[in-house]
């Protein structure tokens, strides 16, 4: 279970279209477990493999310490038309952060690690942290969900705080 190097913004993996996961092995739970001390070390509470150069739909969530989520081929079926406003960032932007308005609950479809499919329903915060991971999924960087100027501004600002 190493940590694995990620991807800094702006590296165009970040928007490379993930291909869907099709064998459900032992090599993907391996995946799935570098996948979350990756992304407890950067620290965050999402990250895909995309976000670590490997260009499948896996995504792993901890938005509570121990409460670990993963998700294959995720896909979500419906939004809903409330919105909400949440700030964002990336564990491929360390440090910078962002509003972002997303729909306020999603439905959603996935396969587990075995491969078994599920549909489930989020809200709030969960919800946000899916449809952020998704776009990346999507090689949409959620840079990308800001206004231009709102999006250069930020883009500055970071360039020069890295070092």
């Amino acid at each position: 279970m190493p940590i694995r190097p990620i991807l800094r913004y702006p590296h165009p993996g970040l928007k490379t279209v993930c291909a869907p996961v099709n064998s459900f092995d032992s090599a993907l739970s391996e995946l799935a477990d570098d996948l979350l001390q990756t992304m407890r070390a950067a620290p965050g509470v999402g990250i895909t493999a995309a976000h670590i150069g490997v260009f499948q739909r896996l995504t792993v969530l901890e938005l509570d310490r121990g409460d670990v989520r993963i998700y294959a081929n995720p896909e979500i079926s419906w939004f809903s038309d409330e919105t909400m406003v949440h700030m964002e960032g990336s564990v491929s932007m360390p440090g910078a952060a962002d509003e972002i308005t997303r729909p306020k609950a999603i439905r959603f479809r996935y396969q587990d690690l075995q491969g078994n499919r599920h549909e489930d329903e989020a809200s709030g915060f969960l919800a946000v942290c899916i449809q952020h991971e998704v776009d990346q999924l999507d090689g949409i960087f959620w840079l990308q969900r800001l206004s231009r100027l709102k999006r250069e501004r930020l883009v500055r600002k970071w360039e020069k705080t890295k070092g």
